[in-house]
């Protein structure tokens, strides 16, 4: 198992990955999550796949185990910035506008992650390695960006995987359920992975 993070300036490098990784978060939200999103020649997109993000894969021999994007909270494409902030913004009804506490930030040290999955054939024995490997080359790539904090909009789960992940997170907004999941923005503080 690898870890690559992708960008458009370096996909030309890595074959298939990224249109693997779009066809992978195709089967885990649309197919799996039965979610209405975007979606052309079995890849999922959205309006924050843009040159801006950043995608985190996990994978093996081309297959892919896990991943995630990341996308700044200070970039703009036409009316749309981030998913956070865009559904405080009311531009988004799928996400209730009061998911966070204080207004979204605009910061080019604050990076949003979004689209994380852990795919569904991934093997349960390997699961929390996979977990484990995705989130440790998010924090690092994050940090590779100028990022001092990510915050994403996470399973209310989170406090188990970031105890076990020594992640330096906390609470960011209430606790609301998403199609049929209790889910919570989380900010991750990523100064104290600097030493």
């Amino acid at each position: 198992m690898q870890t690559t993070t992708l960008s458009f300036e370096n996909l030309h490098n890595h074959g298939e990955l990224f249109a693997n990784l779009l066809r992978a978060r195709r089967q885990s939200f649309i197919v799996q999550n039965n979610w209405d999103l975007p979606q052309a020649m079995g890849m999922e997109y959205d309006q924050y796949d843009t040159p801006a993000s950043r995608w985190v894969a996990v994978h093996e021999f081309g297959r892919i185990l896990a991943g995630i994007r990341l996308t700044p909270t200070n970039t703009n494409c036409g009316i749309y910035s981030y998913m956070i902030r865009d559904a405080q913004r009311g531009l988004l009804d799928s996400i209730p506008q009061d998911l966070l506490y204080d207004e979204a930030p605009v910061s080019e040290h604050i990076w949003e992650s979004s689209r994380v999955f852990v795919a569904h054939d991934t093997p349960q024995r390997i699961r929390n390695v996979v977990h484990g490997m995705l989130i440790s080359e998010m924090t690092k790539s994050a940090r590779e960006l100028g990022a001092t904090q990510v915050l994403g909009l996470i399973p209310a789960a989170w406090p188990r995987f970031a105890k076990r992940l020594r992640l330096d997170a906390e609470a960011a907004g209430r606790v609301m359920h998403i199609d049929g999941v209790d889910n919570q923005v989380v900010n991750i503080n990523l100064t104290t992975k600097l030493h």
